[in-house]
């Protein structure tokens, strides 16, 4: 317990900040609305919350035995964040007058299996349980603790991103600002992976 308060705000400080899901949640609000956007946001949260379990439960452990299986997921993560960044700029724009807008956003699964190709998300995991479990500890109940901390702290960090996302939409009145907009964020996501490779 005398690790929450910094646990806590490590959390908010490495959720809250622009990184590929929350570029992403910000183009999928602005092009879907809040309630399209919904089942990425909890594939998100959730699944970010399943990957930090996982990880403090020993999976790191077999990225480092077997560095191969690392390499193909930072390789093949980095391609398809160029290919998510490729549908977010193409994406066609919708009229404002528009029922429902053109194509759809990522659904909970997607979003879900994304956080095992994210280099913030492993960033945020790995340091989280290298830094808040301790030695000789209960392993398990720091990792579920630090998971469910989380998970609290990601849910309204999403709802955060797409609620900018939905006002910034609200603001692009014209298919060029909104295909701007699209390509602004394409453009943000690629640039988050310099992290994975520099």
């Amino acid at each position: 317990m005398a690790q929450f308060l910094p646990l806590v705000t490590f959390a908010v400080a490495t959720a809250i900040t622009p990184g590929p899901n929350n570029i992403m949640l910000t183009a999928s609000g602005a092009n879907f609305g809040f309630r399209r956007t919904l089942p990425h946001m909890l594939g998100v949260a959730i699944g970010f919350t399943v990957m930090v379990l996982a990880i403090g439960l020993g999976l790191s452990e077999i990225f480092e035995r077997f560095p191969l299986i690392h390499e193909v997921l930072r390789y093949g993560g980095g391609a398809y964040l160029i290919y998510l960044a490729y549908r977010i700029a193409t994406a066609a724009p919708t009229p404002p007058d528009a029922a429902q807008p053109a194509g759809r956003p990522l659904t909970f699964l997607q979003a879900a299996l994304f956080q095992w190709i994210n280099p913030k998300s492993w960033m945020m995991a790995v340091g989280a349980i290298s830094a808040y479990t301790t030695v000789g500890g209960n392993l398990l109940l720091e990792s579920v603790f630090i998971a469910l901390t989380f998970g609290a702290i990601g849910l309204p960090s999403t709802a955060l991103w797409a609620g900018l996302g939905v006002a910034i939409g609200r603001l692009l009145q014209t298919r060029w600002a909104l295909r701007a907009f699209n390509v602004a964020m394409a453009l943000l996501l690629v640039a988050s992976l310099a992290v994975m490779f520099v």
